[in-house]
């Protein structure tokens, strides 16, 4: 869409070029001033500053602030004009969005994430890429134990994937310690090359097949899940996975049928206790109602004859004390 004739202002050779005409009384001959700038000229004509006189063949300055009023008003109807394109715009371009809107779209494999319900189809889904797993196998699971017949189903695949070079890394919480299914399985793992370890902090629960699929819940009740495949997500999920990795702790998994059972509850909340953590902090690491808690002090209180809590806090220490030694001698 062109602009009106007069947008343009004048350039500064023209705007010399008038001065002149004016300093020569506002009239002068159209030889004299095309002789002089002849592109000026034309220009001048065309924005109106100057008229051509045919009868004597004379050129005459006209008022600027009549040319700037009817520049102006040429702007103002050319952009009310504009305005009205504007919003006529949509109803011209309706059929093409129509036709766009209804064009199918081309899936892109690199940026996918399926969604899955119901607990048993999730299980399926995961037993499938675990199948197709060649690598790695990244896993947090939060809550402590997993299903027994679950992790005694997998025992035999979890075998032949490690020995075939793969790596398996699994965070639990500290609860998972207290399960004996679970302790037997990491056990059984940690002989064939896996790696677990336990985190007290909150994590989120997730599983990572060869840094290519994360499996993530996609509802607050775990019965649905997003199976991602999107490089750039399972890329940042990843980066999550070893930053909860490093915060975790390493541990030893030793079950009931070596004769070495794990660390008793209570045990664990007087080691706690001695390292100088309170009964909420001790809940929290252990992944226990501090009700709970409180029943374990209360029976190490009986056990240790200790009147109050910082009394029983004391004593644990000195016992701590001695046992730490005997294991570093």
């Amino acid at each position: 869409m062109s602009e009106p004739s007069g947008a343009a202002l004048p350039s500064e050779s023209e705007r010399r070029l008038y001065q002149q005409i004016l300093d020569q009384g506002g009239r002068v001959t159209f030889r004299e001033a095309v002789e002089q700038d002849g592109t000026g000229v034309l220009r001048l004509l065309e924005l109106g500053l100057l008229v051509h006189d045919a009868a004597d063949q004379s050129l005459t300055a006209v008022n600027p602030r009549a040319v700037s009023d009817r520049i102006s008003a040429e702007l103002r109807a050319e952009g009310t004009r504009m305005l009205l394109r504007a919003e006529e715009m949509p109803t011209l371009l309706e059929d093409l969005t129509d036709a766009y809107d209804a064009t199918p779209r081309r899936a892109d494999r690199s940026s996918v994430v399926q969604h899955v319900d119901r607990t048993d189809r999730i299980r399926r889904r995961v037993r499938q890429l675990a199948s197709e797993a060649a690598e790695e196998e990244l896993s947090l699971h939060p809550g402590g134990a997993g299903p027994a017949e679950l992790l005694e189903a997998g025992l035999e695949r979890t075998r032949r994937f490690l020995e075939r070079g793969a790596s398996i890394r699994t965070v639990y919480e500290p609860t998972a310690l207290l399960d004996e299914p679970t302790v037997r399985w990491a056990e059984a793992v940690t002989a064939w090359g896996g790696r677990f370890r336990t985190l007290s902090e909150p994590f989120s629960r997730m599983i990572i097949f060869d840094r290519r699929v994360a499996v993530v819940p996609a509802s607050a009740d775990n019965s649905s899940a997003a199976f991602i495949e999107d490089p750039a997500v399972v890329s940042f999920l990843v980066a999550a996975f070893e930053r909860d990795w490093e915060r975790s702790e390493r541990v030893q998994w030793r079950s009931d049928h070596e004769g070495e059972s794990v660390v008793p509850v209570h045990e664990q909340v007087g080691r706690l206790l001695a390292q100088g953590l309170t009964q909420r902090s001790i809940a929290t690491r252990l992944g226990l109602g501090e009700r709970t808690v409180a029943a374990h002090i209360s029976r190490l209180r009986e056990l240790h004859d200790a009147e109050t809590l910082f009394q029983l806090g004391w004593q644990m220490r000195g016992a701590e004390g001695p046992r730490e030694e005997t294991a570093e001698n």
